[in-house]
């Protein structure tokens, strides 16, 4: 089947740029190694476009899959039609073809196929036709009474199932009564009762949707998530209502009562059956469905886009840092980690109730701050946060902390890390507890290197994450991973296996291997070494190549982001000035910045027979080698002090770090116990929020007994 055409039309993009994209994909290659190394062949085509092509494509496969299968059951029924055939060819989406297929798609027995046992067809036929010809109705049906139809009432009323089912499963009826209920009807929702009292909603998660209505049209995706999950756990009653104007006209385009006819009213109460007992439920099944389903889609893509902020904050390197897992009962864990994120010492602390022993946990963590010099200290978001927060805060006001400074961090997560198999791996002789501090102090020092050890559905920065497709959520959440991974690169001889999974090619099992390797063999002196990896072939080699890094090793360009296999193009630029890969980089920098003007790149190209996006990617990394995209964006913000809700003021100008995005705003820590909400309607439109940015905030309302704050933008 032509897949190019169709993907290009809907995406916008030319046939041979879809066909180019098509064909390196279904050869073998990955996403990132096609994104960065084969721009030349699918004209630029970046991440996203990609990604959009994949998913049409195996959409429309899996479409041609179900359609041949259709054919092929009707046909064995023997009721192909050509015009049948022509319109399930000619159909473009599930849903079509699924309408099309459903009066021969086999049944449970049903009143409509019992009637038909009974000989009741023609009766039904009759009914449909609406012939005018004056005649008693008594006379119609007597042909068709025996003894398992013993009087005309059991002969209408079979023949009315009939039409009814006919009714119901006409293609044409459910599509149009689909359209409108989708566009005019309205979804209701109610408090649940049983026993004569509201199911119980000890939270009140619910209230707003005791006594809900709206047009299905203008539900956003929060809202139909809460409604299906407050249905799902019996707190809600939820329905679609369909305006009878809207389904009655659906089927009065195909189905007619004509009042000329003695069969008029026959036809009238078969209509009304069929709406009633089959159509309305089915299409409020449909709807329902449909609902979810971009609900969901929308849920994921913005899980995504926070993980994907999330993975990209800027490395805090060169710290050592101190991480403290808060906590009452337990006491709050401590772990100081140098700047490689070997652990150098742990220790727990009870600064909180119930025991309290403030002065000796604060002589603790300020014997760890002197004694390692720590300059950081990471404070997970959990239980006890605030409260640890002000603790740390008091120390470093009281002189206590050198001049080490705290932030707060996601510690989403920290909790499956350290009971796993890789966490027991790589701190065998740390108990399950302390384990979690290590790992706040390590994503402050490095959020991609620690968070990938972890199931990227755990780390909660969605909204109603549980109540998604779960399958669809971990791969979106996976390919999320990856591009960020293969975007920044991954030192090969300091990597973590959780890290080295997600490079291009690679995948867990070889991961395993290039550590076990480097274990025994030793770190790898140059990207060339890979292939004595085993299990790890040339097609291996080829996708991961350029995503991995080898520093102060033989080749000088393994620890760029050329791959190898344009290593003798970057020589001969390098070459063009009198230079080599080892020559000083302010050398190569200045010799080399001037080249990147676009009419000498242009140039460039057709002297060295090079692509112009390869040969541009190759001078950007032979002046800026292995640069980390995550430089670019703004530190987190360090913090010395902390505020109390009683310390704002509405007008007050903050800044702030960017801790979860949903449809409804986004929440921002403002250095206080309680994240501030910045509503969707006082974020402007063309303010791209991610999780992480640093942004400047007003105080616009704060409700201690609620424990909210309500924040704005800045004028």
């Amino acid at each position: 089947m032509d897949l190019a055409g169709p993907i290009a039309h809907s995406l916008a993009l030319k046939p041979a740029q879809v066909g180019a994209a098509l064909a390196l994909l279904d050869a073998g290659n990955t996403l990132p190694f096609v994104a960065r190394y084969r721009q030349e062949a699918t004209g630029g085509l970046d991440e996203t476009q990609l990604r959009q092509i994949g998913a049409l494509a195996e959409s429309l496969r899996a479409l041609e899959r179900r359609r041949q299968t259709v054919l092929e059951t009707i046909a064995g029924q023997e009721q192909l039609t050509p015009e049948l055939e022509r319109r399930i060819r000619a159909a473009t989406t599930q849903t079509e073809l699924e309408d099309l297929y459903q009066p021969y798609k086999p049944k449970r027995r049903t009143r409509a196929g019992m009637a038909r046992e009974k000989g009741l067809e023609p009766l039904a036929a009759l009914i449909l036709a609406q012939p005018r010809k004056p005649a008693p109705l008594a006379d119609l049906v007597r042909p068709y009474l025996s003894d398992v139809v013993p009087d005309a009432e059991a002969a209408w009323a079979g023949a009315r199932d009939i039409v009814a089912e006919t009714i119901s499963d006409h293609a044409d009826v459910r599509g149009a009564a689909r359209a409108r209920g989708l566009k005019w009807g309205t979804l209701q929702a109610s408090r649940m009762v049983k026993g004569g009292e509201p199911v119980p909603d000890e939270r009140t998660v619910y209230r707003l949707y005791y006594a809900f209505e709206a047009r299905l049209s203008r539900l956003r995706p929060h809202q139909i998530l809460a409604l299906n999950r407050g249905e799902a756990e019996g707190v809600l009653r939820v329905s679609v209502i369909v305006p009878e104007r809207d389904w009655h006209g659906a089927i009065g385009d195909y189905f007619r009562p004509d009042r000329r006819s003695p069969l008029a009213e026959q036809l009238a109460l078969a209509i009304d059956d069929a709406a009633g007992r089959l159509l309305l439920p089915a299409i409020e099944r449909d709807i329902r469905r449909t609902l979810t389903e971009s609900a969901e889609s929308h849920a994921i893509a913005v899980f995504a886009e926070n993980l994907r902020r999330l993975l990209g904050q800027p490395p805090l390197a060169g710290h050592t840092v101190l991480g403290l897992d808060p906590g009452y009962r337990t006491g709050c864990k401590v772990a100081v980690v140098d700047p490689t994120g070997r652990v150098l010492e742990t220790a727990t602390i009870y600064p909180h109730l119930p025991r309290k022993q403030v002065a000796a946990a604060a002589a603790a963590l300020a014997g760890l701050i002197d004694r390692h010099r720590v300059s950081l200290v990471a404070i997970g978001n959990g239980t006890a946060s605030r409260e640890t927060e002000q603790f740390v805060a008091d120390l470093i006001q009281g002189g206590q902390a050198g001049e080490a400074r705290y932030l707060i961090v996601n510690e989403a997560g920290a909790s499956v890390y350290s009971a796993s198999e890789l966490a027991r791996a790589e701190l065998p002789d740390l108990d399950v507890s302390l384990r979690g501090a290590v790992s706040i102090a390590r994503r402050a020092q490095d959020p991609l290197a620690e968070l990938v050890k972890i199931d990227p559905r755990s780390i909660g920065v969605g909204l109603y994450q549980h109540d998604v497709n779960q399958k669809a959520l971990a791969a979106a959440l996976d390919a999320v991973v990856e591009s960020v991974v293969n975007r920044v690169g991954v030192d090969l001889n300091t990597a973590s296996p959780a890290l080295l999974r997600y490079v291009a090619g690679i995948g867990p099992s070889l991961a395993d291997r290039i550590v076990a390797h480097r274990d025994a063999a030793g770190p790898f002196g140059e990207r060339t070494i890979l292939r004595q990896v085993s299990g790890l072939g040339p097609k291996a080699f080829e996708q991961s190549a350029g995503f991995l890094r080898v520093r102060d090793g033989v080749e000088p360009l393994d620890a760029t982001a050329i791959h190898p296999e344009s290593y003798a193009i970057a020589r001969a630029v390098l070459a063009k000035v009198n230079l080599t890969a080892s020559s000083p980089l302010k050398a190569r920098a200045a010799a080399l910045s001037g080249w990147q003007e676009p009419t000498r790149l242009a140039a460039l190209a057709r002297e060295l027979g090079a692509g112009l996006p390869t040969l541009t990617d190759i001078l950007e990394q032979l002046i800026r080698p292995g640069r980390d995209p995550r430089e670019d964006l703004p530190a987190p913000i360090l913090r010395q002090d902390v505020l109390a809700m009683e310390d704002l003021r509405p007008g007050m100008r903050l800044a702030g770090t960017v801790r979860n995005v949903v449809d409804f705003g986004a929440f921002i820590d403002i250095g206080v116990k309680q994240d501030g909400l910045l509503h969707r309607s006082q974020i402007p439109r063309d303010a791209d929020l991610g999780v992480g940015d640093v942004v400047e905030v007003t105080v616009q309302r704060v409700e201690l007994d609620r424990g909210r704050i309500s924040l704005g933008w800045p004028d």
